[in-house]
């Protein structure tokens, strides 16, 4: 028989193709569906890459930081946000030198959420008030990848306590800073970057191993101190602006070709007038007990931090440059030690 010649083979149609199960379970309309999807297609012909995490947490010593994707241009403004939501106030802004500050808060989770409190509270909430305070300043430096950006946290706090026996007189006292509370911001921080919040929990989980001291102070015989941390430089460098957060001084100014970090002490003193805070509870925060606060702020101090391959040295400079062994500069070296070891 011939074949007319008005008669050709049909053209193949994917349509009528039968799915390959290879064996398991049974086909359904939704599956082959999906499979004849451009992105079914896509998904067959190679494995779907793992979503990547924008932000990680790293750990050295009893610090903890965040590192992002991006310049610290662009992660700025993210950061400022995220303190705003949180309902603190930012008091500090100094793009050029990576540091923001919020103004003192109450920690208004100490407040007992019983009945009374939160019928009241709608109304009269300002009658609440807490024993604690808290502040956090956050430093923005380069990552050591490029296109990142790491971001540290420093608390401070302070409490109320009585010191009359009627009860009818307080003061506030300093508290030592929170790492807790500085991780808790950072993972917070981290789904505010665009982490799930069980990814950001687990990765502040593994970052707490236990810490290891890496820091000693060694005394020459003039009396002048180093710091000698077993870091390299740049590591280093980052710790010790996050250490200067800690203990209460700002940086003014930094060089980090040269090592120098120009800082000055914050005087509660001063900060409480300028905010015209009558209780003058902030005035109890002063590390440098003894010290005449008010002359001490009015110093600049430079802060040295030398490379010496996988360790590094950091030492207190005077005006001059030269070392400065003053009961002050070997006070600011006590400080910067408890915070790196």
């Amino acid at each position: 028989m011939e074949t007319p010649p008005d008669l050709v083979a049909p053209a193949r149609d994917d349509r009528f193709a039968v799915p390959d199960i290879g064996g398991k379970g049974s086909a359904t309309y939704s599956a082959y569906a999906n499979e004849r999807t451009p992105e079914g297609k896509a998904a067959k012909g190679s494995e779907v890459l793992p979503d990547v995490d924008k932000a990680r947490i790293e750990r050295s010593g009893n610090q903890r930081w965040l590192v992002v994707a991006g310049t610290p241009d662009k992660v700025w403004g993210t950061v400022k946000d995220f303190w705003q939501e949180n309902g603190l106030l930012i008091t500090v802004e100094q793009p050029e030198a990576g540091v923001m500050e919020t103004d003192w808060a109450e920690n208004r989770a100490k407040i007992p959420q019983d009945l009374i409190r939160n019928f009241l509270g709608k109304v009269l909430d300002s009658l609440y008030s807490t024993a604690e305070r808290d502040k956090f300043r956050t430093r923005l430096e380069p990552g050591a990848e490029p296109g990142t950006t790491e971001i540290y946290v420093s608390h401070r706090g302070m409490y109320e306590v009585f010191v009359s026996e009627g009860k009818d007189q307080t003061k506030w006292q300093p508290r030592p800073a929170d790492p807790d509370l500085e991780a808790e911001m950072l993972r917070r921080l981290m789904i505010r970057f665009g982490s799930e919040e069980k990814r950001a929990t687990a990765a502040l989980a593994t970052a707490q191993e236990r810490p290891v001291e890496r820091a000693k102070i060694v005394r020459a015989s003039d009396g002048a101190g180093t710091l000698e941390v077993q870091e390299r430089f740049d590591r280093a460098w980052r710790r010790v602006g996050l250490a200067l957060d800690r203990v209460g001084f700002t940086v003014e100014d930094r060089d980090r070709s040269k090592g120098l970090y120009f800082v000055r002490y914050v005087d509660p003193e001063a900060d409480s007038t300028s905010k015209k805070d009558s209780e003058g509870w902030l005035a109890k925060l002063n590390p440098f007990k003894g010290s005449d606060a008010s002359a001490l702020s009015k110093m600049q101090y430079r802060i040295y931090v030398a490379d010496g391959g996988g360790v590094s040295t950091i030492q207190v400079l005077s005006r001059e440059g030269g070392a400065d062994n003053s009961e002050t500069a070997r006070r600011i070296l006590s400080l910067l030690h408890e915070q790196l070891k």
